[in-house]
């Protein structure tokens, strides 16, 4: 069961897609995760990538943020996501999206402050979410990204990359690295 862990939707149980076709983070590692970014929330712009559940960005709104934008490719997912926000009554500050997340990225023209990037493992697309988005001017020098993924090296399939980003945090919960990132330079 997955629920808000703490502010104004404090306690809410979330709704979750049934089956395997998601995987939601577990409840550690999205305690461990707002920890490690809980002075960079409040007013901020909010980007979550492959969605899922919305719980990333739906416990990033009910700790002050000031809207989140929440794509997934998968229908029965948004519809779980406005279901969760409606339920939270996080509702008038999100925006769900049903798109392929390179494709939402592809098309995008605003910045966001904190962005999770959460794909199904076998995706392995963490990478080429980042690579996107620094390409699209999605990130300011100041956005912090969590990224969840398999693999304790996200960089491993775009090695180049790995001179783009600050590697502020790295954590292992279970089966799921957790990397916390920032743009280096000025964008």
């Amino acid at each position: 069961m997955m629920r808000i862990i703490t502010g104004t939707a404090r306690g809410i149980k979330l709704a979750t897609l049934e089956g395997d076709a998601t995987r939601p983070t577990s409840e550690r590692a999205k305690e461990a995760v707002f920890s490690m970014i809980q002075f960079d929330i409040e007013g901020r712009n909010v980007l979550d990538l492959y969605a899922g559940s919305g719980q990333m960005g739906l416990e990033a709104l009910s700790r002050g943020a000031k809207n989140a934008t929440f794509v997934d490719s998968s229908r029965a997912a948004t519809d779980i996501i406005a279901a969760n926000a409606k339920k939270t009554h996080l509702d008038a500050s999100s925006r769900i999206i049903t798109a392929d997340c390179n494709g939402f990225i592809s098309r995008l023209n605003e910045k966001f402050d904190l962005v999770f990037i959460d794909p199904p493992y076998a995706l392995h697309a963490v990478a080429g979410s980042l690579e996107g988005l620094l390409e699209k001017g999605a990130l300011k020098s100041t956005s912090t990204i969590v990224c969840e993924s398999s693999e304790e090296d996200i960089f491993a399939m775009k090695p180049e990359l790995a001179n783009k980003f600050n590697v502020l945090r790295r954590a292992k919960y279970g089966v799921a690295y957790i990397t916390v990132l920032n743009p280096k330079g000025d964008l």
